[in-house]
């Protein structure tokens, strides 16, 4: 028996190998069967579902993990039938591998994100820029600044959120700033999150195919600041020049919030260096820097007293139910989950069918028939239309044979595309939550030719200063 455990191990480790073999060598084209077109009508509804998750209250992953499961059923299915089980066995586990480490990079972000917010962190600056008595243009720059410079290290949609809560408690007496400040903040968001891996769930997908390395997003600082700036100078002129009347809120962070923050640097820190020198996968690195979360966690659960110490026994005792220990797991539970499965759908979904074969139709067409210049500009307007994590997803299946300045460009043009509608982008539709019947699509439509003009102008600068990158 011990003698023949080598011989499994080696077998074990030979399968995947043999199977990986089998489906680069025999795949089937399914594009012109029942199967292919099925499969894309199932997508379609799916999609529609989602589009129409504000109307019907269903929660976006739920309709596209189905339609995973169902697209890659009836491929598994024509495979069966041809004698090729296999070859959809090792594509199904490629897109599942290729989830997994964007899901374990999201979560330890998000996990952070929560910890600081539980620390007070974010209701803290809040409440410093309500108190300060800025006029609403001071303050439909300092939050579209601050939504800028945020959405870089924290992913845009936790900014959009924080910053359209200061919005709406300063300008809770003048629902026309809040419209334009919101759709400021929207412009902002996406455009600060398109130059850094860590802004929008489409450039931490570039980077963590290795196609743009990490520094080379700074590329597109120039261009994602007149996206923002342009929109912005044109909305200045129709804010209320008021100054409101200031608050006396303030919020004092809980202990131990400052080392977080550090704690999430140095884990970016970790994610970077595993990626550009150790040349592991940047999900390794931010896992890693969960273990700093968690230990720090550990130490303030054991010294929990110290947040009650200077009051009296019985005030203590009061406020002992008010005061929870942090609790890591709390963190990790408050995750956007039903964004993380709603993208395990999409992962699965576009990959089921660049299986089919219909991905490499649509390339062709794309990038070879109409140039790869126009098809990444026609990308940012699909985007405004359909999430930009699908679009993206696409492009990075079918990965046209493109120079780093047009990789480059479709990060951008996917990133800040989604400014232009309301829906276009997680920004959008959760501050039309927030400020519902305030900031709405009709508001945000009003502003669409500057923002285009925006989207036209960013563009246009990353030609030129980026022209030794194409």
């Amino acid at each position: 028996m011990k003698s023949s455990l080598p011989i499994l191990i080696l077998l074990l480790i030979a399968a995947p190998a043999a199977w990986a073999a089998e489906a680069t060598a025999q795949t089937l084209s399914l594009t012109t069967d029942n199967v292919g077109y099925i499969a894309i009508a199932v997508f379609t509804v799916a999609y529609l579902l989602v589009m129409a998750e504000e109307f019907t209250h269903l929660r976006k992953s739920k309709p596209v993990i189905i339609a995973a499961g169902l697209i890659w059923g009836m491929i598994a299915y024509a495979y069966a039938q041809n004698d090729m089980p296999h070859a959809v066995e090792t594509a199904v586990r490629h897109n599942v591998l290729e989830f997994a480490e964007l899901m374990l990079f999201l979560l330890v972000a998000m996990t952070y994100i929560n910890a600081m917010e539980e620390r007070l962190v974010f209701e803290s600056l809040r409440a410093w820029l309500t108190r300060k008595g800025f006029s609403y243009r001071q303050l439909f720059w300092l939050t579209g600044v601050l939504a800028f410079l945020l959405s870089p290290v924290a992913d845009n949609l936790t900014t959009a959120l924080l910053m359209g809560a200061v919005v709406m408690a300063v300008g809770s007496d003048s629902p026309r700033f809040v419209a334009i400040g919101c759709i400021n903040i929207v412009v902002a968001a996406n455009a600060g999150g398109a130059f850094s891996p860590f802004g929008d769930i489409t450039t931490l997908m570039v980077w963590q195919k290795g196609i743009v390395d990490f520094w080379s997003f700074f590329n597109l600082i120039l261009p994602s600041i007149v996206n923002f700036l342009i929109p912005a100078a044109f909305m200045h002129f129709a804010v209320p020049d008021v100054k409101p009347m200031a608050t006396t809120e303030s919020v004092r962070m809980k202990r131990g919030a400052r080392v977080i923050m550090g704690l999430f640097l140095a884990t970016i820190t970790t994610a970077v260096c595993f990626h550009n020198f150790l040349h592991l996968p940047p999900m390794l690195g931010m896992m890693t820097g969960l273990g700093y979360l968690q230990i720090f966690g550990f130490y303030l659960r054991k010294t929990h007293d110290r947040e009650l110490a200077g009051y009296s026994e019985t005030k203590a005792n009061e406020m002992m139910g008010d005061v929870p220990p942090f609790e890591i797991f709390k963190q990790i539970s408050r995750a956007e989950w039903d964004t993380l499965l709603f993208f395990y759908g999409i992962v699965m979904c576009v990959g089921g069918l660049g299986f089919i074969g219909y991905l490499e139709l649509v390339s062709s067409m794309m990038y070879v028939d109409m140039g790869p210049t126009f098809a990444n500009v026609m990308i940012g307007f699909l985007s405004a239309i359909v999430d930009n994590i699908p679009v993206m997803f696409a492009v990075l299946t079918m990965n046209p044979d493109m120079s780093q300045g047009q990789w480059l460009l479709v990060t951008l043009t996917a990133g800040v595309g989604g400014s232009m509608l309301s829906i276009g982008s997680a920004a959008g539709v959760a501050l039309m939550g927030q400020a519902r019947g305030t900031y709405t699509f009709f508001s945000h439509l009003k502003w669409t030719p500057v923002i285009m003009l925006g989207y036209a102008a960013s563009i246009m600068v990353h030609l030129w200063v980026n022209a030794g990158h194409f």
